[in-house]
């Protein structure tokens, strides 16, 4: 196991949503009644951005969550499955194609006690995947997910769930359309400061 990043002064505990508060690796903390999510400060996404929050506002509302399979595509720290996982869901699978990103999911599941319920890939989605899964977190490029949004609806069962984010303004009717010609309904639409992020659903 790679080291633990320093934690005690990495950066002050931070609550999202109404569930969430993201706390560096060790030191004792107050969850305050919150779920503590562990992510080292600025490695791949610790909450602290838009999009990011924006996702993790939007998986604690979503009552599909218990017992879900989740795919979590360019996953960073993996904190989106972290928190879907901390939520009762039952196994995660987490792609990145950086392999720092891919080794830091696994240092993150380590942190947040969820190693037995996650797999880590370093690499691309494969197109047929070999299970359904209930629910895709995707907080990424908008071309990238444009580009893999095909695989991406295909590795979704009829009824799952995207969350999408990392869409710019003016990229976020593309995203939907997308989303809409290949079999989807849009639940959801959240403009951020800068970007957006989609709720969707396979029909």
């Amino acid at each position: 196991m790679t080291s633990p990043p320093c934690a005690s002064n990495d950066f002050r505990p931070f609550a999202i949503g109404r569930s969430f508060v993201v706390v560096p690796p060790g030191g004792e903390i107050d969850p305050g009644g919150r779920i503590p999510l562990v992510v080292a400060r600025g490695a791949f996404g610790s909450g602290e951005h838009e999009t990011t929050s924006s996702c993790l506002e939007l998986i604690e509302t979503l009552p599909d969550v218990r017992g879900a399979r989740i795919l979590d595509l360019g996953a960073g720290t993996g904190i989106l499955a972290m928190a879907a996982l901390l939520l009762g869901a039952s196994r995660a699978l987490l792609i990145d194609n950086d392999a720092r990103a891919a080794e830091s999911c696994r240092l993150h599941a380590e942190l947040n006690r969820v190693t037995d319920r996650v797999e880590v890939i370093h690499g691309e989605l494969q197109d047929p995947t070999n299970e359904l899964f209930d629910i895709a977190l995707a907080n990424i490029q908008a071309d990238i997910l444009v580009h893999v949004a095909p695989q991406l609806v295909r590795s979704v069962r009829p009824g799952g769930l995207f969350v999408l984010s990392g869409v710019v303004w003016e990229l976020n009717w593309t995203v939907r359309d997308t989303w809409v010609q290949l079999g989807c309904d849009v639940l959801r639409n959240r403009f951020l400061d800068e970007y957006s992020t989609i709720l969707a659903r396979r029909r």
